[in-house]
This record gives structure tokens, sequence and C-alpha cells, in this order.
């Protein structure tokens, strides 16, 4: 015999009663959610009163598969590599053991101690890879002749413009999953969300010039 409305809804009241969260589990995790977030802003929030609002891009650590595509990328280059944003250093220490002379540039000094730890405990001479507390937005790149980047895509095309005043013909700008959307690409490795794009910025330039005369 089917059951009433009525008796539908005691048995439905009574699952709901039983399923309801434990008060001490409840506060558990409470206190778990705050303590990860409290750790994350460690990481990802000091410096940023310092950077123009538009600029702001949170840490987000190059995956592994991220940090091989740059290093297939970067295959056969020399010189002085410049990694804005370097968070904890994976990819400064990767490209340096490949004989690149690196800088990584970070604004959260927690990130630039624990990058500097780490290539401590490898042996990795300073001269090989260095880190700084420096906004690179304010920095002359024109040293560099190989410049990686992981950021966000509302800074990407800021970023371009400030790449192609200050970088030498010879330099190869490697972004990781956000592409120069104006920009021809020498080669990319990768899929989805560890794709990464690799730019010659001789090529680049002969590009554009030949764009604006087109337009114009």
């Amino acid at each position: 015999m089917e059951d009433s409305i009525e008796i539908i809804l005691q048995d439905r009241g009574r699952v709901l009663s039983t399923s309801r969260p434990h008060p001490v589990l409840s506060t558990c995790v409470g206190a778990l959610l705050t303590g990860v977030y409290g750790v994350w802003s460690l990481f990802a929030l000091p410096g940023f009163r310092k950077i123009p609002w538009s600029l702001k891009v949170p840490y987000l650590p190059s995956s592994k598969d991220q940090t091989l595509n740059i290093m297939k990328l970067l295959e056969g280059r020399t010189g002085r590599l410049a990694d804005l944003g370097s968070g904890d250093g994976r990819v400064v220490l990767a490209a340096s053991a490949a004989g690149l002379q690196c800088t990584g540039f970070e604004i959260n000094g927690i990130l630039v101690a624990y990058a500097r730890s780490k290539a401590h405990w490898k042996g990795v001479p300073s001269n090989q890879a260095t880190f700084i507390k420096k906004d690179f937005w304010k920095t002359d790149l024109s040293a560099y002749n190989n410049v990686t980047a992981f950021l966000a895509p509302g800074v990407m095309e800021l970023l371009g413009e400030k790449l192609l005043k200050e970088l030498p013909d010879d330099a190869r700008v490697i972004a990781c999953r956000f592409p120069f959307s104006n920009w021809p690409q020498q080669s990319s490795v990768g899929s989805g969300l560890d794709q990464t794009f690799a730019y010659d910025i001789s090529s680049v330039r002969s590009h554009l010039r030949k764009v604006s005369n087109t337009v114009g």
C-alpha cells in the first residue's frame, strides 16, 4: 500500500535530522579551512599592496609538466634568464641546471626566502641562480636574452609592450598557459593547462612592423 504524504514527510524529516553535521566536526572543518587560507595568504598576499591592482597576479606554482615544457623550449639557449614572478624558484633552478645564468624576480619575501633556501640546499651557487625581492614591472630587463613568465591573461598585453621595448633582438620569451594574443609563436609544447609558448623577439618585431605597415 502506498505511503501517505504525512508518513513520507515524517520519514524525510527523520533522515534529514540524522544527517546534520556534528558540531565538533563542523568546528574542526572550519578551523582547517581557516588554517589553509592563512597559509595561502602568507604566500600569495605579501607585497600585493605595492603593485597596482591591474598588475596583480596571485601565486600559482608551475606544474612539473610546465617546467619540463619550459626547458624543452629553452634547449640550446645560452646567456641570462629572467623568471618573472619566480615563486618557489622551481623554474630558475631547472634553468640554472641547464647552464643558464638565472634571476628570479618575486615580490613575496617569504617565497624569495624559500627559493633561496632550496638553492642553498641543492648546492646551486648564487651567481647561477639569484632570487630578488623586486617588482619586475619597474625593472629594466634589457640585460636578459631569455625570459619566462607564468602570469595571468589580463597582464599579458602590458607585459608584451614592456618586453618589446626592453629586450634585445636575440631574446626568447617563454609564456606558460597564457599566450601573447598578437605575437607569432616560434613553437609550443604541451596542451591544455600545461601548454607553453615560445616567442623570438626579432620575429615578433618583424611581424608587428609588417602588420603596422599593412594597416597604415
